[in-house]
Protein backbone atom coordinates (compact mmCIF):
# COMPACT_ATOMS: atom_id res chain seq x y z
CA UNK A 1 0.00 0.00 0.00
CA UNK A 2 2.76 2.61 0.79
CA UNK A 3 4.41 1.73 -2.82
CA UNK A 4 1.47 3.43 -4.35
CA UNK A 5 1.97 6.73 -2.25
CA UNK A 6 5.93 6.76 -3.29
CA UNK A 7 6.77 10.61 -3.84
CA UNK A 8 3.89 12.10 -2.42
CA UNK A 9 4.11 14.13 0.77
CA UNK A 10 0.23 13.93 1.90
CA UNK A 11 -2.31 11.61 1.86
CA UNK A 12 -5.57 12.78 0.36
CA UNK A 13 -8.61 11.53 -1.32
CA UNK A 14 -6.62 10.78 -4.79
CA UNK A 15 -4.13 9.13 -3.16
CA UNK A 16 -5.92 6.67 -0.75
CA UNK A 17 -8.09 4.97 -3.31
CA UNK A 18 -5.27 3.62 -5.33
CA UNK A 19 -3.55 2.88 -1.80
CA UNK A 20 -6.23 1.01 -0.99
CA UNK A 21 -6.93 -1.08 -4.47
CA UNK A 22 -2.76 -2.01 -4.30
CA UNK A 23 -3.01 -3.15 -0.76
CA UNK A 24 -6.23 -5.80 -2.19
CA UNK A 25 -4.96 -6.68 -5.52
CA UNK A 26 -0.93 -7.52 -3.30
CA UNK A 27 -3.51 -9.55 -0.75
CA UNK A 28 -5.21 -11.38 -3.28
CA UNK A 29 -2.55 -11.92 -5.26
CA UNK A 30 -0.43 -13.50 -2.68
CA UNK A 31 -2.60 -15.82 -0.95
CA UNK A 32 -5.15 -16.71 -3.55
CA UNK A 33 -8.27 -15.57 -1.35
CA UNK A 34 -11.13 -13.76 -3.19
CA UNK A 35 -14.11 -12.24 -1.75
CA UNK A 36 -16.21 -14.87 0.39
CA UNK A 37 -13.38 -16.87 1.27
CA UNK A 38 -13.55 -15.34 5.12
CA UNK A 39 -10.42 -14.00 4.63
CA UNK A 40 -8.95 -10.32 5.47
CA UNK A 41 -10.66 -9.72 1.99
CA UNK A 42 -13.78 -9.68 3.28
CA UNK A 43 -12.95 -6.42 4.97
CA UNK A 44 -10.23 -4.73 2.45
CA UNK A 45 -12.10 -5.66 -1.11
CA UNK A 46 -15.56 -3.62 0.40
CA UNK A 47 -13.94 -1.29 2.28
CA UNK A 48 -11.93 -0.07 -1.12
CA UNK A 49 -14.99 -0.35 -3.36
CA UNK A 50 -16.75 1.69 -0.70
CA UNK A 51 -14.34 4.46 -0.87
CA UNK A 52 -13.91 4.63 -4.52
CA UNK A 53 -17.74 4.47 -4.96
CA UNK A 54 -17.69 7.81 -2.19
CA UNK A 55 -15.35 9.60 -4.26
CA UNK A 56 -16.81 8.95 -7.20
CA UNK A 57 -19.47 11.03 -6.36
CA UNK A 58 -17.61 13.62 -5.46
CA UNK A 59 -17.87 12.97 -1.70
CA UNK A 60 -15.06 14.96 0.70
CA UNK A 61 -12.13 12.71 1.90
CA UNK A 62 -14.43 12.26 5.09
CA UNK A 63 -17.27 11.04 4.12
CA UNK A 64 -14.67 8.64 1.92
CA UNK A 65 -13.43 7.58 4.96
CA UNK A 66 -16.74 6.81 6.91
CA UNK A 67 -18.08 4.66 3.88
CA UNK A 68 -14.88 2.60 4.43
CA UNK A 69 -15.48 2.76 7.71
CA UNK A 70 -18.96 1.15 7.41
CA UNK A 71 -17.82 -1.36 4.93
CA UNK A 72 -15.34 -2.47 6.53
CA UNK A 73 -17.53 -3.02 9.92
CA UNK A 74 -20.36 -4.94 7.48
CA UNK A 75 -17.25 -6.94 5.52
CA UNK A 76 -15.96 -7.99 9.37
CA UNK A 77 -19.50 -8.85 10.31
CA UNK A 78 -20.42 -10.98 7.07
CA UNK A 79 -17.48 -13.38 7.87
CA UNK A 80 -19.31 -14.90 11.04
CA UNK A 81 -21.27 -16.58 8.39
CA UNK A 82 -19.01 -17.63 6.19
CA UNK A 83 -17.16 -20.82 5.58
CA UNK A 84 -13.15 -20.64 5.56
CA UNK A 85 -12.00 -21.85 2.33
CA UNK A 86 -8.41 -20.27 2.35
CA UNK A 87 -5.98 -19.86 5.22
CA UNK A 88 -5.60 -21.44 8.49
CA UNK A 89 -9.02 -21.48 9.33
CA UNK A 90 -9.80 -23.70 6.03
CA UNK A 91 -9.25 -26.98 7.52
CA UNK A 92 -12.04 -26.28 10.16
CA UNK A 93 -14.42 -26.01 7.17
CA UNK A 94 -18.29 -26.03 8.81
CA UNK A 95 -16.72 -25.48 11.83
CA UNK A 96 -15.60 -21.87 11.60
CA UNK A 97 -18.83 -20.71 10.83
CA UNK A 98 -20.32 -18.44 13.50
CA UNK A 99 -16.98 -17.25 14.54
CA UNK A 100 -16.00 -13.91 12.21
CA UNK A 101 -12.63 -14.43 10.37
CA UNK A 102 -9.36 -13.42 12.70
CA UNK A 103 -7.75 -12.08 9.73
CA UNK A 104 -10.86 -9.84 8.62
CA UNK A 105 -10.79 -8.58 12.49
CA UNK A 106 -7.39 -7.46 12.36
CA UNK A 107 -7.57 -5.52 8.94
CA UNK A 108 -10.66 -3.91 9.98
CA UNK A 109 -9.00 -2.32 13.11
CA UNK A 110 -5.96 -1.02 10.98
CA UNK A 111 -8.02 0.55 8.55
CA UNK A 112 -10.48 2.20 10.89
CA UNK A 113 -7.55 2.94 12.59
CA UNK A 114 -5.49 4.51 9.73
CA UNK A 115 -9.32 6.41 9.17
CA UNK A 116 -9.41 7.42 12.17
CA UNK A 117 -5.96 9.01 11.62
CA UNK A 118 -6.64 10.73 8.66
CA UNK A 119 -9.53 12.14 10.13
CA UNK A 120 -8.34 13.85 12.80
CA UNK A 121 -6.37 15.80 10.57
CA UNK A 122 -8.51 17.32 8.24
Amino acid sequence: MATALKGRADIDRDSFAPMLRAGVAAVTELGGAKPGDKTLVDVLAPAAAAFDEAAAKGEPFKACLEALDRASDAGFEATRDMIAKVGRASRLGERSRGAPDAGAASSRLILQALSAGLRRRL
